[in-house]
């Protein structure tokens, strides 16, 4: 199971938010290519990269970032989120040498463009389900649709996606523990890989979801994306990778 550190763009900065909020907005870095390279340095094979700008006005705002990154660290494979509503978007992106595309709000709003993605990039792309009851949210979060997450993973069940990145809002950025049993039982029922995201707190978040990932059944849990707790400190990259195995 990989734990994959997470870099949030916003204005150019790494940040965390609160609950998707971006008035809880947390900076931890004005460099985020030099943060890419401490988590690289610590062990990390994968990274999670979303840019919240991107998410809110609909298209790539800090491609140059990533760019950079890429560049800079080309043994890091990294997944990119926010604002990928398009295939030219999605092509400049995998052009540039980001190794996954996460396709969220396009995957409730255009699912035929998703699903074209799927078969046009086999194995690069990743459906993210962000949810808030149960319900996937839309928009950078601002937008809660009527689509549910077990029923938009069943969608992309068959159609060529790498995995599945299952975000619990409540929990984004809070630490109060990953909600192991939604992302378990999402994996149970799917054919598709779960990442599980959104509320990992220390040590024992890993644990949790490890013993989980051993027992969920379906395509099981493949990896869990930390944020806050690794900025934090609360939470060790290699010590982390350690006991997810």
């Amino acid at each position: 199971m990989l734990v994959i550190p997470a870099i949030d763009l916003k204005d150019g900065k790494c940040v965390r938010l609160r609950q998707g909020r971006f008035d809880e907005t947390t900076v931890f870095s004005q460099d985020p290519v030099a943060m890419a390279g401490q988590w690289r340095d610590q062990g990390a094979r994968r990274l999670h990269v979303v840019d919240l700008d991107g998410a809110v006005a609909g298209a790539p705002v800090n491609a140059g970032i990533v760019e950079a990154i890429v560049k800079k660290y080309p043994d890091l494979s990294l997944q990119i989120g926010g604002g990928i509503r398009n295939m030219r978007t999605a092509e400049s992106c995998i052009a540039a040498g980001v190794r996954f595309v996460i396709i969220g709000t396009a995957a409730v709003r255009e699912p035929e463009f998703a699903a074209d993605a799927c078969r046009r990039f086999p194995g690069q792309v990743i459906i993210g389900i962000d949810a808030k009851d149960g319900m996937v949210a839309t928009g950078g979060w601002l937008e809660v649709s009527g689509t549910s997450a077990v029923s938009l993973a069943a969608r992309f069940a068959t159609g060529g996606a790498s995995a599945i990145v299952y975000t619990d809002i409540a929990r984004d950025g809070m630490m109060r523990g990953v909600n192991v049993e939604a992302t378990a039982a999402l994996a149970a029922g799917s054919r598709i890989p779960v990442i599980a995201s959104g509320g990992v707190t220390d040590l024992g978040d890993i644990t949790r979801l490890k013993r989980a990932a051993m027992t969920c059944g379906g395509a099981g849990i493949m990896g869990v994306i930390a944020g806050r707790a690794l900025y934090e400190g609360a939470l060790d990259l290699a010590e982390a990778q350690r006991e997810a195995g």
